[in-house]
């Protein structure tokens, strides 16, 4: 679909029109309808960098308060996904999640692309946490609300926040005030293991002028997995979370507010969410040994795998007023991540191994696959905002970033060096080790230095007292300067540098009309980046000719960059809520990551056109005291506008009309939740949701002959050459229904007890294929029914 086509003006009008006719209807409701009544109805954001209502904010957000995430049960982003419109999540195992909002999505990106940056801004408060595959999955204990800023948000938050932003907004410190909270759970998944929980928070005051809030916690983690093979065992994806944050208040004056803070998170899982249906050394086309079909939830594994996650992070916020209108704030942090996924890469060596006609003693050696990532952060931001109640409002600033990233994979593999050297001659393993480990046939070293300087300003001006225009503008430059070193046989023993740099101006401009006092009208028109970067070589050893030949090509690619343009509309009355808005986004551009078949490598490149265009909307009722509802969705058109020519059309799937990968068409969310008196002081509860994620594509290419058939070309354990396996690469809906009730008693105890996915839904999340689909074929899954309890007291 062309960006002008009569096919694509067909759908701008029809989104636009829809949204109209929404603002047409809702008034009328709106204006018989009371007002909410109090502050303590509304929910106060900062997405524009200064506290406001999120009904008043000129642009599309949703808000998770903490009793929306106590009482829909979610603990991870991915559980808050279902309830936000617009929001996606891919999950790729644990620690491992891929964010997507309004369907901008460019592909699956694996452990090893370091270099790709995220389409999804992730901040902790104000402090930045976003790492491609590696956004730290951070426990939603004791958070004030979770806010999720839909569309371009490059002005305020810059690069990374091309599609939206995701920001963790955490309870701050009170002064004068002595608080807490402990909470203690138990968890049984229905055939898997069992799970607890522990956390707890104190808000205490340290004279007068000062406070300090602290919150630990601990989760522990069933596993649901079953491994077969010499490392087999049951619920092998198991795992911890643990880790706390420290704040304190320090305001000396009504003027000054300084609140430094330290926050430690590990993550610590002992497999992968990996139900396989084809392995090298286990499948139905083995004579030798007995053929296996795996049952669901099932891999095999000759080594335990595990992904561990260290995260510290110290910041300090100082918050100054330089006169009546007019005031400072300053945001300096530190970050430092130290990240492991351990894998079990015994079927890609070995299908390596079976391609140089090592003997099967050769093939069967178990391989480590270890990917280690070192990260250190520092940024700094200043800025200056009215605060004064006239017509213009106002907001400038400068950020700094100094990114230091160390990434490193080593394939351990005891013995190989022997195998190699019997198999294609004495010498060659020391021959092509290039300064690495012996017995590891693929080792990989980058450094990484990104540096990013930015200046910001946005102001917004009240023509009337119900029609105000906003303009904002963000210049940037970006450096990044990266060192690849390689060596192994299945390497190409590289050694160079490579420098990437780029700067821009990302602007938005948004009109907002205050049609009632009850109903807002915003148009936006906003730009969002990505920066671009350098691929890895090919492992061209690895590599069939044809996969050379068509892959090799991809050295650079260019910055992303998108257009977003939308109308939206806010109610709200007495008991009701009710925002919904219309977007389209055109993409130039886009960085399509894709599997480079054979050659064991992903590549990321340019896909010149694409576009999301959609419609989502968010309800909410609260019909009589202690009776609430909501209802959120969206439908989205998310495509390519560029066919790339030749074979590369279908090896890539970049075709006119095709989907954007990970991204559901339709996606819906409903819930209730009932309140109701059973004694003085005590009172019961009840919730159930419903949530329904539509069909998705883990890759760009997986629509391209579908369903798929995978010739594995591997003759070993007596299979043939022609061995495949026929796979559907479209991922299926799937629903999930949550349920739970419990009772609420004085003094803030309050027990309950609840089902996840009651109708114990096997969701298939994402496709899993080792060495383009030759070794291994598999599916990162959906947690079965999990049954639980947890008690919560306040004080």
């Amino acid at each position: 679909m062309r960006p002008n086509s009569p096919r694509t003006i067909r759908t701008r009008h029809v989104l636009l029109a829809g949204i109209a006719g929404l603002a047409v209807a809702t008034p009328a409701f709106a204006q018989n309808a009371a007002p909410q009544e109090g502050v303590g109805n509304e929910i106060l954001v900062t997405a524009t960098k200064r506290e406001e209502s999120l009904q008043k904010v000129p642009f599309s957000i949703n808000a998770q308060t903490a009793k929306d995430i106590q009482r829909s049960g979610a603990v991870t982003l991915e559980d808050l996904s279902r309830n936000v419109a617009g929001l996606a999540v891919q999950n790729l195992g644990p620690g491992q999640s891929q964010v997507s909002v309004r369907g901008v999505s460019a592909g699956q990106v694996v452990r090893d692309q370091p270099g790709v940056k995220e389409q999804v801004g992730v901040y902790l408060d104000e402090s930045v946490i976003s790492l491609s595959l590696f956004t730290p999955d951070l426990d939603l204990f004791d958070l004030n609300r979770v806010e999720t800023l839909r569309g371009p948000q490059g002005t305020l938050f810059g690069s990374g926040s091309v599609g939206g932003t995701i920001r963790y907004i955490t309870n701050q410190p009170k002064l004068g005030k002595t608080e807490g909270t402990v909470e203690g759970g138990i968890s049984q998944i229905d055939g898997g293991g069992l799970g607890g929980e522990l956390k707890g928070a104190v808000n205490v005051p340290l004279g007068e002028k000062a406070a300090a809030r602290a919150v630990g916690y601990w989760t522990h983690y069933a596993g649901f997995i079953n491994a077969i093979g010499p490392a087999a065992g049951k619920n092998v994806n198991d795992g911890d979370r643990y880790g706390g944050r420290l704040s304190v208040l320090l305001e000396p004056t009504e003027s000054l507010r300084i609140t430094p803070r330290v926050v430690y998170q590990k993550v610590i899982s002992n497999g992968f969410n990996r139900s396989e249906i084809w392995n090298l050394y286990a499948n139905p086309d083995t004579t030798t040994v007995p053929a296996y079909t795996f049952k669901q939830n099932e891999q095999y594994l000759k080594l335990r795998e595990k992904f561990s996650d260290e995260t510290l992070i110290a910041d300090l916020k100082l918050e100054g007023d330089l006169s009546d209108s007019v005031a400072l704030t300053t945001v300096t942090s530190y970050s430092h991540r130290d990240i492991l996924v351990s894998r079990d890469a015994s079927a890609l060596t070995g299908s390596v191994s079976v391609d140089l006609g090592f003997p099967a003693a050769g093939v069967q050696l178990a391989s480590n696959l270890r990917d280690t990532t070192k990260l250190d952060t520092f940024s700094q931001e200043v800025r200056l905002a009215s605060t004064d109640k006239g017509p213009l409002q106002w907001v400038i600033g400068a950020f700094y970033s100094n990114i230091k990233r160390t990434y490193d994979q080593r394939l351990p593999t005891p013995g190989y060096d022997a195998y190699t050297d019997a198999t294609l001659g004495a010498g060659t393993s020391a021959a092509v080790a290039n300064g690495f480990p012996a017995d590891s046939p693929y080792n990989a070293h980058l450094p990484y230095s990104i540096k990013q300087y930015a200046v910001f300003g946005e102001a917004t001006y009240h023509l009337t007292d119900r029609f105000k225009a906003t303009a904002g503008a963000r210049y940037y430059d970006f450096k990044e300067e990266r060192t690849f070193k390689s060596g192994g046989l299945f390497s190409n023993d590289d050694n160079q540098s490579d420098r990437t740099k780029s700067n821009g101006v990302s602007p938005r401009f948004i009109l907002s009309y205050e049609a009632s006092d009850g109903i807002t009208l915003n148009a936006e028109a906003a730009k969002g980046f990505r920066l671009g970067g350098v691929n890895d070589p090919l492992n061209a050893g690895l590599c069939t000719a044809a996969d050379r030949a068509l892959f090799g090509g991809f050295q650079s690619y260019k910055d992303e960059s998108l257009w977003d343009y939308e109308v939206g509309l806010k109610a709200h009355g007495h008991g009701f809520t009710f925002n919904a808005a219309g977007f389209y986004n055109k993409i130039s551009n886009l960085q399509v990551t894709l599997d480079a078949g054979s050659c064991s490598s992903r590549i990321v490149f340019n896909v010149a056109k694409a576009h999301s265009a959609g419609v989502e909307f968010e309800v909410g009722l609260n019909p009589v005291n202690g009776l609430n509802f909501s209802l959120s969705g969206s439908v989205m058109d998310s495509k390519f506008d560029t066919t790339l020519p030749g074979a590369l059309t279908a090896a890539t799937g970049i075709r006119d009309g095709n989907r954007l990968p990970s991204v559901p068409k339709f996606q819906i969310t409903a819930s209730g939740s009932y309140e109701f008196p059973i004694t003085d002081g005590t009172k019961g509860f009840v919730t159930g949701s419903f949530q329904h994620v539509g069909d998705r594509y883990t890759q760009p290419a997986d629509q391209e002959n579908n369903p798929r058939t995978f010739v594995h070309n591997l003759p070993f354990l007596g299979a043939p050459a022609s061995a495949s396996t026929t796979v559907d690469l479209n991922l299926p809906s799937y629903e999930l229904v949550n349920i739970s009730g419990g009772v609420e008693m004085d003094p803030g105890l309050t027990v309950t007890v609840y089902v996840n996915n009651l109708l114990d839904a096997h969701a298939l999340l994402s496709f899993d294929r080792e060495r383009g689909g030759r070794a291994r074929l598999g599916y990162s899954v959906s947690q079965p029914r999990t049954y639980g309890m947890s008690i919560r007291k306040t004080f």
